[in-house]
């Protein structure tokens, strides 16, 4: 029989949350280590990274979801550099593992909730396969700004998932503020982005993924700060809409609330 399509209700498209994970976030305060530069936790990152995680995430990608990625050499030229890519947030599992497929060869550092770092053993192990916490702290928040400066200084790749909230298999691009796009503009970086599509696929309801990358994108030199990043903010913004429309099927479907 057919599988009905499962319907999800929100209301506020900054803010709601539907990823099932149930955790208990702890506090990345004063004493939250970004960079470690011991032998051993360098070793411990390649393990985790390339040893465990990579063969893993490429496949699971390829089992679940049959995936693509289209655009890729792009980031061939900016091998040797640092950037910032953004990408839409509709996977739980698959987001914290599809920017090492678009990245390689360099590594990518994904900022992310703390609830990431706050798993029971899972936990332990998400900083060596490059999760950065977001901070809690005024000190915290200036050894994150420091960590994300170290890891560009290292040509790798930091990715943010600006729409902060997880909304599994959503075909859209939901609305996001321009204050993840500080950073770009602060460390003067290229800034590319990627926007995950679903199609359908035969002989199975459950959709392919296939990942766009594009860019580079950098903000009008003749602004101020606070514009740049609102100019970044709408270039990045605009290219993800224009690639979401390339999903060819709704595998869950979102309804606003009605207000009454």
């Amino acid at each position: 029989m057919k599988k009905e399509k499962q319907i999800i209700y929100y209301d506020d498209e900054l803010n709601n949350e539907f990823s099932t994970a149930q955790i208990v976030a702890k506090k990345i305060g004063d004493d939250y280590v970004y960079v470690h530069k011991s032998a051993i936790k360098k070793f411990t990152h390649f393990f985790w990274y390339r040893v465990v995680a990579t063969p893993i995430a490429f496949i699971y990608l390829k089992l679940k979801f049959h995936h693509k990625i289209v655009n890729r050499k792009l980031l061939k030229e900016y091998k040797k550099e640092g950037y910032f890519i953004f990408g839409n947030h509709t996977q739980p599992t698959g987001d914290a593992v599809i920017p090492t497929m678009i990245t390689s060869p360099q590594d990518a550092y994904v900022i992310v909730h703390p609830n990431n770092v706050s798993m029971p053993y899972l936990g332990r192990v998400t900083p060596s396969m490059g999760a950065l916490p977001l901070p809690d702290t005024l000190t915290a928040t200036r050894n994150f700004t420091k960590a994300i400066e170290t890891r560009l200084n290292e040509k790798r790749a930091i990715v943010i998932y600006p729409e902060a909230h997880i909304w599994p298999y959503y075909t859209k691009i939901r609305p996001f503020t321009d204050k993840s796009f500080y950073y770009p503009v602060k460390f003067k970086t290229p800034v590319f982005c990627f926007t995950n599509t679903y199609q359908k696929r035969k002989h199975s309801s459950k959709p392919n993924l296939v990942t766009y990358v594009d860019g580079p994108f950098f903000p009008d030199k003749d602004l101020s700060e606070q514009e740049k990043r609102t100019n970044l903010r709408d270039k990045v913004y605009k290219c993800m809409v224009e690639r979401s429309k390339n999903s060819t099927v709704e595998y869950i479907e979102y309804r606003r609330k009605d207000p009454k």
